[in-house]
């Protein structure tokens, strides 16, 4: 942990997560804000999600053919679940607030599957049409840098994606790990991929937490009813310049 961590509420002790190496795999995540809603549940989708959706969908299921493809996938956002701290508060207006409703997500076995993906008419045209229908977009290729274990995509559940906003990198990083015990502990979490912005300076966020839970119910009655959450995680976000904007997603 670093030294200039500032830690919060001592008192309130929790195990430390059990992380496992990262993986040596680079990642495409595209996420957009299609549909808007003035309230945190997504009740319905439109007509251009709907044909955003199936051509995502196919264009994944292209590309899952290519054996360096190690998964493609579309999400669809549920909720917006608490977790928006103070410090993302004091910073409205400079900064682009996470409501993507609709997110991809590739991860492939070399840096240069990636950019080749990227170089594609299909890839551009996908790109295009996010962006027409779109009020906010935001596309970046990451590393992973923190891992507790590997996201199942292969059933439905409940997905986040978890963008970070911090003035430092490295106090990100180590209060992601100092409360991601929390999380383990009260949510039951058993895996995590932190994906790491390779060009930070174009990157809204420092770093963009994904994870799985089975069931809504494993996680939103936490956030919600347990005060450790905002005494043990929030607190300490905000003592350290850390801004959650967490998204629950699920399969499209």
């Amino acid at each position: 942990m670093q030294d200039n961590l500032k830690v919060v509420n001592k008192h309130l002790q929790f195990k430390k997560v059990a992380l496992t190496e990262p993986t040596s795999n680079f990642y495409l995540h595209i996420a957009a804000e299609v549909d808007q809603f003035w309230i945190p549940v997504f009740l319905t989708t439109g007509s251009r999600k709907k044909r955003l959706i199936d051509n995502a969908k196919q264009w994944c299921r292209e590309l899952k053919k290519d054996h360096e493809v190690v998964s493609a996938d579309v999400f669809k956002a549920i909720l917006i679940p608490p977790g928006i701290g103070k410090f993302l508060k004091e910073q409205l207006g400079r900064v682009q607030i996470a409501k993507y409703d609709f997110a991809i997500l590739i991860e492939t076995a070399s840096l240069q599957k990636a950019e080749d993906i990227k170089n594609t008419a299909d890839y551009n045209h996908i790109l295009g049409e996010i962006k027409n229908i779109s009020r906010n977009t935001h596309m970046t290729t990451a590393t992973n840098i923190r891992h507790i274990n590997p996201v199942d995509h292969q059933k439905q559940g409940v997905f986040l994606f978890n963008y970070f906003l911090a003035n430092s990198l490295q106090k990100n990083l180590s209060i992601w790990e100092y409360t991601a015990g929390w999380f383990q502990e009260e949510t039951g979490l058993y895996n995590s991929t932190v994906l790491l912005p390779i060009d930070q300076r174009n990157s809204e966020y420092t770093i963009i937490n994904h994870c799985r839970w089975n069931k809504i119910s494993d996680i939103l009655p936490s956030l919600i009813f347990k005060k450790s959450f905002h005494s043990y995680v929030l607190d300490n976000f905000y003592a350290n310049e850390v801004a959650a904007m967490p998204i629950l997603y699920k399969l499209a």
